[in-house]
């Protein structure tokens, strides 16, 4: 080994990092990631972490410096010190931090720091946070959507730092100090003002003001949005009326201010008609007309099926009716039922110049095209399209007012103060976007919240039946100054150091003008998000605002879709395998330039996570196994390269409530996987060899896993980067006849070795818990035969009498269950218990955390003690058990226990008192 081993390469402090990851997803205002919309973006702090300690020595890598373990573990624990204050958004731009790191950095690596390039730079985390480390930052991305935001990013903010405003706002100081981009952010508020006033002279009497009803004086409010439903025609002759098609009939479920829509027949009409009231106050809405079944006719009770449903919207059939008016009242929001008025201002003509680009007539994610929206307009509504038009058009006559004033106040020559206008004009289409992506017809009202949704709610365009429409000239949710702001302020606190580079290149291609750099990067996910198809919706809207200032980067009518990685059937007439091999091809092509390039003193960091979900008997057809062509594709490619794995670490960069992964089992983690060149003279193992090495070596790497408490829907995924770690090593792994051991196989065996593990960790458990995971896997909790029950007891050294006194089992009728968290007794002293089970408590834990929340569940598990730990292992094991036998629901609660166990944890060790004794469950 002729490199020094990285910090990465032995230790991290993973749980301060995947805290403050987590903790960040939750932040927003001036939050990178609210500058625009980007898919599956990495959490600041993972990346910020991942590239200091791959770029900063391990102590044991300098033995003349630190000679014995224990001060190599003091050294190691000051730098631990240093990262977790480094990774907190609090010291994002803390300059003596930033500055404390940089000094560790060129501790090893000299005064010329390293270059960092991302090829897969995407939302822009990794060189915005290699950037702010203080490296030259190389982001290369072939979407223009991701390099325009990267340029937001990176070059513009460094570029124009320390800058006084031009506009000719009064109020301020130009000869004041302007740190960092406060001066840039200062004008991108002035010039969306300016927008607002010119779009409001345009279009504002498209947008009405309301009379509130005499409790509120009848005096005039804003509105903030209007909300429709679809409809269709009833197929039944004898009805023939609109149906509309509403999911809910609900406005607002906070307490004490309920209110709901109530639809009214009008039978005076032929066919009838349908007029909307609202309600206030306690009560319960009717039921929606659509559900997932299909949709009802209001009136007559005629089904709506969805091939009926989808032919109408074919055919230009599908209406809308608006329900309900939401304005901004004088303590809050006011519902109101629709006027004429309001309903005959949205009834607008499309203007003649929008976007005719087509949607793809299949996408990952996409429903829309189902119902006749074909095109990207077919996302709008035509006063929709006319404000984001109106807005787009306004950002180059916003630029050439900048142009105008700036040669009035400023000594600034004429090239320079045109880069800057086009800088700001840049932020000003951005915040079009952010206006676009909450105003589509794909917009849904939030009752619990009473705003509206995104469009992007998850990486998908499904369909939405009733949807919000907002108000660009409100000052609610939705709002046109409302995205200047957030714009303005993600930028004012932005990372201005050194100036980064930004280019529109795909990964397979040569890198130019970077020589050795450091690579850390996090690609396609094989077939998970269709980023290009996606980023349409934005593109067309950045093309007609920006195609002056960006020509080349907005020289198609949409984002290049031929060279994307991405394995997806619909480009590839619908083969599955073309589409696997074109990935797997260009993904190998591109870490094979990586591995051309990439410095050799540092490691190449790889983020991933893709879930393993095809399942399949092993060669010789025992039972199931796992693998996953996402994870084999890229493995593949690494290995095919020439890099071998060195270091692997779960990092929580998703949040658990995002939409997605609502009532799911979605992942939560991303693997960095640690990556060196693979030594010319590595050995070669026989298939035998490699599965003993896996054996002797990967449980004590799954006990490290579980020891950082990383969620069992990750354990499988996590088990990987050691596993392969192991297989990456030699240079071939060989079977019995001579073949290669394929990447398939190696993690079929992964896998193996993981139930094997998790079953051994049974011996662990009394016989009670050891008879319920059996029983478990065959039952799970519905009733089985006494005498079978009863047999199992026997083999596990217990009885069925033992399990109903350990609170287990409900034994009635001939008939044995297994007993639901919820079906315990509410009282319950695990000091005073004269027995009971891990099983036991593994249940009491989620039913606690379920019920009461983390703090009440810290209490519990102070009063089990050592016992806790064994339920968390046992809650890993069964997650696993539910995941093979594919029940995705039940897995959930064993999930949550787990996902939850650090904070339980937290709180449990900073309450009183001391730990009560355990007591032998023996």
């Amino acid at each position: 080994m002729s490199y020094k081993r990285k910090l990465i390469e032995v230790n991290i402090p993973l749980t301060k990092i995947n805290e403050a990851s987590i903790r960040e997803k939750s932040i927003r205002h001036g939050h990178p990631s609210t500058l625009h919309l980007w898919w599956s973006r990495k959490p600041l702090a993972t990346c910020r972490a991942v590239l200091f300690t791959s770029l900063v020595d391990d102590p044991s890598a300098h033995p003349e410096l630190f000679p014995t373990e224990k001060i190599q573990k003091q050294e190691r624990d000051r730098l631990f010190r240093l990262i977790e204050d480094l990774v907190l958004w609090e010291n994002s731009n803390n300059a003596d931090v930033l500055e404390k790191a940089r000094k560790e950095i060129k501790k090893y690596a000299g005064e010329t720091l390293p270059a960092v390039l991302d090829p897969f730079a995407g939302g822009g985390s990794i060189p915005l946070e290699a950037q702010r480390l203080g490296l030259r930052a190389h982001a290369r991305d072939l979407n223009p959507v991701a390099v325009l935001l990267n340029k937001a990013m990176m070059e513009l903010p460094a570029k124009f730092a320390r800058r006084p405003p031009i506009n000719p706002d009064e109020h301020f100081d130009i000869s004041a100090e302007w740190q960092g981009a406060r001066g840039l952010a200062h004008d991108i508020r002035y010039y969306g003002k300016w927008m607002r006033r010119e779009a409001q002279k345009r279009i504002g009497h498209l947008y009405p003001r309301i009379q509130l009803p005499a409790e509120y004086g009848h005096q005039e409010a804003n509105v903030i949005a209007w909300l429709w439903a679809r409809t269709v025609t009833c197929p039944n002759p004898a009805c023939g009326i609109q149906a509309p098609l509403a999911s809910k009939w609900w406005l607002s479920k906070k307490k004490g201010k309920e209110a709901r829509v109530e639809p009214i027949i009008d039978q005076g009409c032929t066919p009838p008609r349908i007029r909307y009231t609202v309600l206030t106050g306690k009560g319960e809405p009717q039921d929606g007309t659509v559900n997932r079944r299909g949709g009802t006719c209001i009136v007559c009770g005629t089904p709506l099926p969805f091939e009926y449903i989808r032919e109408e919207g074919k055919q230009g059939r599908m209406g809308e009716q608006l329900m309900a008016i939401v304005a901004d009242g004088p303590t809050g929001r006011v519902y109101l039922a629709p006027t004429e008025d309001h309903i005959q201002k949205a009834d607008v003509e499309p203007p003649y110049d929008i976007p005719d680009t087509c949607l793809p007539e299949q996408a990952l994610g996409f429903r829309v095209q189902l119902y006749g929206m074909t095109k990207h307009k077919d996302l709008f509504t035509n006063r929709q399209l006319v404000a984001l038009a109106t807005f787009s058009d306004l950002v180059q006559e916003a630029r050439e007012q900048m142009v105008r004033d700036a040669q009035r106040t400023s000594d600034r020559d004429d090239r320079d103060i045109q880069a800057y206008a086009d800088a700001v004009a840049t932020y000003l289409a951005l915040a079009v976007d952010r206006l676009a992506d909450r105003n589509s017809s794909i917009c849904s009202w939030d009752s619990t919240r009473d705003s509206t949704r995104n469009t992007f709610a998850r990486q998908a365009l499904p369909m939405v039946w009733d949807f919000a429409e907002a108000n660009p000239f409100s000052e609610s949710t939705g709002n046109f100054l409302g995205a200047v702001d957030w714009v303005a302020e993600a930028i004012e606190i932005s990372a201005y150091g050194v100036e980064g580079s930004v280019k529109q290149q795909d990964a397979t291609s040569i890198v130019n003008g970077v020589t050795q750099p450091v690579i850390s990067t996090d690609p396609p996910y094989y077939d998970n998000i269709g980023y290009a198809d996606l980023s349409d919706f934005f593109y067309i809207w950045l093309r007609r605002s920006l195609h002056p200032i960006y020509p080349e980067l907005f020289g198609t009518m949409l984002v290049p879709k031929a060279e994307e990685l991405v394995a997806t059937p619909y480009r590839f007439g619908g083969d599955k395998r073309t589409a696997q091999r074109f990935f797997e091809v260009g993904l190998g092509k591109a870490f094979q330039k990586m591995r051309e390039v990439q410095h050799p003193d540092y490691p190449l960091t790889v983020y991933y996570a893709f879930k393993q979900g095809e399942a399949e008997e092993d060669e010789q057809g025992n039972g199931t196994v796992h693998a996953s062509t996402g994870w084999e594709t890229m493995l593949e490619g690494l290995i095919r390269a020439g890099f071998m794995i060195t270091g692997t670490w779960p990092m929580r960069t998703e949040l658990a409530n995002r939409t997605v992964g609502h009532g799911t089992n979605a992942l939560a983690s991303s693997i960095v996987l640690v990556c060196r060149p693979r030594e010319v003279n590595a050995p070669i193992a026989s298939r035998r060899e490699f599965l003993n090495a896996l054996r002797r070596e990967l449980p004590h790497a799954l006990k490290e896993l579980q020891s950082g408490n990383i969620a069992p829907v990750d354990l499988a995924q996590a088990s990987i980067g050691p596993g392969i770690a192991i297989y990456s090593r030699y240079s071939k792994v060989v079977e019995a006849d001579g073949t290669s051991l394929k990447v398939r196989t190696a993690l079929q065996l992964i896998n193996q070795v993981l139930d094997e593990f998790l079953t051994e960790q049974e011996g662990e458990y009394d016989p009670e818990t050891r008879w319920a995971i059996a029983w478990y896997e065959n039952n799970a909790m519905k009733p089985g035969l006494y005498g079978e029950a009863e047999t199992l007891s026997k083999a596990k050294n217990t009885s069925v009498q033992a399990m109903k006194e350990a609170g287990i089992v409900e034994a009635t009728g001939g008939k044995v269950r297994l007993l639901r968290a919820d079906e315990l007794p509410s009282e319950w002293n695990p000091t005073q218990a004269h027995r009971y089970s891990v099983w036991t408590i593994m249940l009491r834990l989620i039913d606690s955390l379920d019920k009461k929340g983390e703090r009440s569940t810290s209490a519990l598990l102070r009063q089990v003690g050592e016992q806790g730990e064994l339920a968390r292992d046992l809650a890993y094991h069964l997650y696993n058990l539910c995941e093979r036998k594919g029940w995705a629901q039940e897995g959930m609660a064993f999930n949550s226990l787990v996902a939850s166990w650090s904070e339980i944890r937290h709180l449990e060790s900073k309450a009183p008192g001391e730990q009560i004794k355990q007591q032998s469950l023996m």
